[in-house]
């Protein structure tokens, strides 16, 4: 056959090394943290228009509805008043009725679609928006320090929150305190919970239950109730069969912008950044491809696989791997724990990302 005509082909290897996330330890200044807390890119085009109701779940209707309204509510002046609060001005009254909103559904019924929507239709600047999950407001408060995170998102109208995270006591008692003063400078909550530990089958966290958890803020939300199938939750998706450290190796080269790690030496980096920055960690990468993969030895690194699994899954970063499947990361006693929600949700966020990362190898 001739060969005056060849066919697309991916790039040959590349001279230069693969980029790698333990060769960066990025400074992130606290402006960018704030002006991050955005929906996550895979929510960009979410709105109230492009969801779609279940016709036999009138209760999904009804939240469009509610949220919509919600959300033309907040466009007036910030309930504290227009601007920033003068020193020697007359403290304004109180909003009347709840802040806040909570969203209680189960998995599966587009509790954060619904959420990021608010966020994209309440009418204000995107700087006067905040939404985050609550590992990464909790990320926040550890970066900036309790007060400066009050004074700044003290400024904002309104506060998303997605997962809820009620499974560390300490945290949840954190959060509530921050949105308490919150509420006091006048900005509009909405949220969205996990499960308790011990409900984790269930597949919802009640909203009567999740009131009883943030206790002195309760009167600030209203709860919605949305009802669905709870179709995601069947039990964890089969991991794809990992490649071999030479197929990642060569992919890694062959592709412009994909880095190349150790997933131990990347543990032990992950150690040294603060989960706060984990998303800078990820910068301009196409692909993370990662040698020996191993069960992680404990639950703090653990944890801070989970941060990083959430980061790259908000940005569709695929990952390609060898070693172990992402199946077998975390131990039948993680599992089994008080963390295991957040454990499993990773394992089914990094399945997804290699998935996608399977054509990166090629045949």
């Amino acid at each position: 056959m001739s060969s005056s005509t060849t066919a697309p082909a991916q790039s040959p290897i590349a001279d230069a090394s693969p980029l790698s996330l333990c060769a960066r330890e990025p400074l992130v200044p606290a402006d960018r943290l704030v002006a991050e807390m955005v929906p996550p890119p895979r929510f960009d085009s979410v709105r109230f228009e492009t969801y779609i109701p279940d016709p036999g779940q009138p209760s999904q209707t009804e939240a469009v509805r509610v949220l919509s309204g919600f959300a033309a509510g907040l466009g007036g002046a910030h309930a504290s008043g227009a601007g920033k609060r003068r020193w020697f001005a007359k403290k304004p009254a109180a909003p009347t009725g709840p802040r806040g909103v909570y969203l209680d559904g189960g998995y599966g019924v587009g509790k954060t679609h619904l959420l990021a929507s608010l966020w994209h239709a309440t009418p204000a600047a995107p700087e006067q928006k905040a939404f985050g999950t609550f590992v990464e407001l909790t990320n926040l408060v550890g970066a900036l320090g309790f007060q400066q995170t009050v004074r700044t998102l003290g400024e904002h109208r309104l506060l998303c929150i997605d997962e809820f995270e009620l499974d560390d006591p300490g945290d949840t008692v954190l959060v509530s305190t921050l949105l308490g003063k919150l509420v006091d400078a006048g900005v509009a909550l909405a949220a969205t919970s996990n499960t308790l530990p011990g409900k984790l089958g269930e597949g919802r966290f009640a909203s009567a239950d999740f009131l009883r958890e943030i206790q002195g803020l309760s009167a600030h939300f209203h709860p919605l109730r949305i009802d669905g199938e709870d179709y995601r939750h069947r039990g964890l998706p089969e991991a794809p069969a990992p490649f071999s450290d030479e197929q990642v190796t060569k992919a890694a080269y062959a592709m412009q912008g994909a880095s190349l790690d150790d997933f131990p030496h990347l543990l032990d980096h992950l150690a040294r950044v603060h989960p706060s920055r984990y998303g800078a960690l990820t910068d301009d990468l196409k692909a993370v491809c990662l040698t020996d993969v191993q069960p992680v030895p404990d639950q703090s690194t653990a944890l801070r696989l989970v941060v990083l699994a959430d980061r790259l899954y908000d940005r569709e970063i695929p990952v390609l791997a060898s070693g172990l499947p992402f199946d077998q990361l975390f131990s039948e006693e993680m599992l089994n724990g008080g963390y295991r929600k957040k454990y499993f949700r990773a394992i089914s966020r990094l399945t997804a990302l290699a998935r996608d990362a399977k054509g990166l190898v090629r045949a």
